[in-house]
């Protein structure tokens, strides 16, 4: 791979000695460790140049970027370096291959917890691809280089989506075959789960509870040597409980050691990080291995969690690892949230099966910035994702889920209203669950309970365990409730849910009625336990048991309705669509729980148009499109109506990350001036152009954790010059003090083009210098500084007045201006 941003060095020392400029990729390490004569440094540089270091795709996130303000009319106004006299430049370069660089300043990797600069990245991806288009025509290499620039997005795609569908069948294989070592195992084969160990029998159906498959032995027929009786169910009790604990122990205990940011469903994270904000390890290989081993035991475990969800932050890992490979996107963090928003909709694909549904959840819910050829690489991803999956074919069943259905009966007008009086359920569902479980994270964080996660874990995995199993719709996963759930009654369908005593008029006999008390049981027990259980320290996702919840209201909502229509099938509202002769009903309650399911999970998430195109690929229907519209838009309304946020966006807020969501409004009258940081201008922490040492900057250096400084005139004038970033001015200081002999405390650090010469040598870093940096003025309403900071990713702005500063806005500002007027607690941003 032709690696485009290198470091250059260039080291000056008189007016007579001819300038050297130099490219590698140095890292800090590497450089010489004590002073040393001219030409020995420049020895030592160019033999780390020959060695060519290069980037390794470890646990941090970001590895290797640089960091500025440089806007590109900026950068194009760069000239090669050639500056007389002692000067030690350090910058970035942007080499292609071809021994000629064009040098942007700033060469700092982004520090942890901190934003990236959209401005300078995007820029820097417009001058590498201005000049590899200059030269493609110089020679058929040149060419042939063009063509591998355009084509390695695509290449980058491609290879996400081969390995994210790889690893989704992973974990479907393994987490059925665990789940089902609860109840069993099969002799001749351990590592079949119960399904497959049948296959090899002539049964063609078989139940958890009846043990009518002879291949499979539970684990009371191997103890007992029988499937019945109080002991037997005591041991098979105990065998699930035992296993649950064991599943919940080990995935508790790899992600406390090995990889701490492997718990909860990450797509807060995810959502925040395509922002541009920087969580170290968070997109990290240990953090992909952990978190798809540790799902896969979470949902074994009988835990109120699902798998979903967390597909998003193990696809969003597989694009941040392979991005790696290919240095326009790893060097670039504006151009790797490209690879970072198809990887995401990777994920959704292979959860669900809907390749369209996870562009649009990419889209609609995740990413921050979508340039349209990312469209159509997470397109291209996601079907990519989805084509692997549904080739393993984990289930055995052509689908990409293990709950995907199929209708066939159309829905009436009149059924609007149900499915209305759904979404306004399951809006008020999802604000009761988001509100409860945000006080409960709330108070682990602040209490000694936070303190225990793996205990915490354990103790609510054997809750959970005890209170699941003795219930038939709780025993199950979550996944097998969801499909029961949607299912169609039909002549082969055994369950209590399908119960009738009349089957063509659908009159539904004792089983129905005891399947519903247990379904609300179930109802309760999941919401309980899925309240506690979301944010511990283990993978834990949102959607199935929001699915699940939803569903087990739509489906008692289905089957009352159908009661009605059943018993009266010539009221006025029905129309005479169910007293037909031979009418074998016209209400499907399998369609009610799916429209009830995407009612608590729009509810919850606050998804609109992505949520109704999951679902509508899960039924495989285009007929049903307006009934989920409905339901899903009647959830949202009241969601919003009672609540401010969705679980992830709450989530967001509870951890401090700085988030600014395009879809909050600002309607105050503040500005600028109210919300800048000093508030008095002398108390601003500057550079001054030309009269400042090097003692002086080391130590505003040392006593300021700012990300950059404003450099003025002078102190008294406060006249703007530009900016300089923190780690660019560290960078330059460390370099100088290797490189320069006779370099001073008291060594002038300059800021400009002076030439005359001063005693000691000056420092001269002009160089690192943003000569066009972001400014406001004191006036400017704080809805425009809003919108800028949304659209334009600014990491900070000066605010001036007449050309004079008067302080700066961060980010931080910004949110924390936010959160006061929203009467929240402002010191709760986690950000620097």
């Amino acid at each position: 791979m032709i690696k485009f941003s290198k470091v250059v060095l260039e080291i000056c020392f008189s007016s007579s000695m001819e300038n050297l400029p130099l490219t590698s990729n140095v890292r800090k390490n590497d450089l010489p460790n004590k002073p040393s004569t001219s030409y020995q440094a420049v020895k030592q540089v160019k033999k780390l140049t020959e060695r060519n270091v290069g980037i390794s795709s470890d646990d941090d996130m970001i590895d290797i970027t640089t960091s500025g303000t440089m806007t590109e009319r900026t950068l194009n106004q760069r000239s090669p370096i050639n500056l007389p006299g002692i000067d030690v430049i350090f910058a970035g370069t942007i080499n292609f291959g071809s021994g000629e660089t064009e040098d942007i300043p700033g060469i700092g990797q982004y520090e942890d917890f901190h934003t990236i600069d959209w401005q300078r990245d995007i820029a820097r991806d417009r001058m590498r691809h201005r000049y590899i288009l200059k030269r493609k025509q110089n020679s058929f290499i040149d060419l042939i280089k063009s063509a591998q620039d355009a084509w390695s997005g695509w290449l980058c795609v491609l290879l996400v989506g081969l390995v994210t569908g790889t690893v989704a069948a992973i974990i479907d294989i393994g987490t059925s075959w665990m789940s089902d070592l609860k109840f069993g195992i099969c002799p001749q084969a351990f590592w079949l789960n119960m399904e497959q160990c049948c296959w090899s029998s002539n049964e063609t159906s078989f139940e958890l509870d009846k043990g009518n498959c002879s291949q499979w032995f539970y684990w009371s027929e191997i103890m007992t040597s029988s499937n019945y009786g109080p002991f037997a169910y005591i041991v098979s009790y105990l065998f699930y409980i035992a296993w649950a604990l064991l599943f919940a122990a080990l995935a508790a205990g790899l992600v406390r050691m090995f990889a701490p940011y492997a718990c909860g469903s990450g797509v807060p994270e995810i959502k925040t990080i395509l922002s541009g904000f920087i969580i170290r390890g968070y997109l990290g290989k240990w953090t992909l291995l952990i978190k798809s081993v540790g799902i896969m035991m979470c949902v074994s475990a009988g835990l109120s969690l699902g798998k979903e969800g967390p597909m998003v932050h193990i696809a969003s890992c597989i694009g941040n690892i392979l991005s790696y490979l290919f240095p326009k996107y790893g060097r670039n963090e504006a151009k790797k949230r490209e690879i970072l928003s198809a990887a995401a909709a990777a994920g959704v694909s292979v959860a669900f099966g809907a390749p369209i549904g996870g562009v649009l959840f990419s889209l609609e819910e995740v990413s921050y910035y979508f340039p349209l050829k990312t469209l159509w690489r997470s397109f291209f991803c996601a079907l990519v994702a989805a084509f692997v999956l549904s080739s393993i074919n984990p289930f055995g069943n052509e689908h990409s889920v293990m709950f995907y259905v199929e209708y066939h009966r159309p829905w009436m007008f009149f059924e609007l209203i149900p499915f209305i009086g759904l979404g306004i359920i399951g809006g008020v569902i999802a604000t009761v669950f988001i509100k409860c479980n945000i006080k409960w994270c709330r108070f682990r964080k602040t209490s000694i309970l936070g303190q225990y996660p793996v205990m915490e874990v354990l103790l609510l995995t054997a809750v959970t365990a005890i209170l699941s199993y003795p219930n038939p719709y709780t025993r199950m996963g979550t996944s097998q409730l969801i499909y029961l759930l949607f299912s169609q009654c039909d002549v082969s369908s055994n369950d209590g849910l399908c119960d009738y005593t009349n089957d063509k008029a659908n009159v539904a006999g004792p089983g129905v009625y005891t399947a519903m008390l247990l379904l609300s049981m179930a109802f309760v027990l999941k919401l309980v336990t899925t309240i506690f259980t979301f944010g511990i320290k283990v993978p834990c996702g949102l959607f199935i048991p929001s699915l699940a919840m939803g569903g087990i209201t739509g489906r008692i909502v289905g089957i009352l309705m159908q009661q009605l229509a059943a018993k009266h099938p010539h009221l006025w509202f029905f129309d005479n669509s169910c007293g037909l002769p031979g009418q074998e009903g016209c209400i499907t309650p399998g369609l009610y729980a799916m429209v009830g399911a995407a009612a608590v999970l729009g509810g919850v998430t606050r998804m609109t148009v992505s949520l109704v195109v999951i679902m509508f690929e899960l039924t495989g229907g285009v007929r049903y499109i307006v009934p989920l519209m409905a339901a899903v838009m009647a959830s949202k309304w009241v969601g919003d109506a009672l609540g401010k946020e969705g679980m992830y966006d709450a989530h967001i807020q509870l951890n401090g990350y700085p988030f600014l969501d395009s879809k909050e409004d600002i309607v105050h009258t503040a500005l600028a001036a109210d919300v800048m940081q000093p508030r008095r201008a002398e108390n601003l922490n500057v550079l001054t152009q030309s009269s400042m040492s090097l003692e002086d900057t080391e130590i505003l250096l040392k006593e300021t954790e700012h990300n950059g400084f404003p450099v003025v005139v002078s102190r008294e004038s406060q006249y703007l010059v530009g900016y300089v970033l923190r780690r660019d001015l560290q960078l330059a200081l460390e370099n100088s003090k290797r490189t320069i002999d006779g370099l001073l405390p008291e060594s002038l650090v300059l800021f400009t083009d002076i030439t005359q010469q001063v005693m000691p040598p000056p420092l001269k870093l002009k160089k690192i210098l943003d000569m066009a940096p972001i400014t406001i003025t004191d006036q400017t309403p704080m809805e425009t500084v809003v919108d800028m900071f949304r659209k334009l990713g600014l990491r900070q702005t000066l605010v001036t007045h007449n050309g004079r500063l008067l302080g700066v806005i961060t980010k931080k500002d910004i949110l924390r201006y936010i959160k006061q007027v929203d009467n929240e607690d402002p010191s709760s941003v986690l950000f620097h």
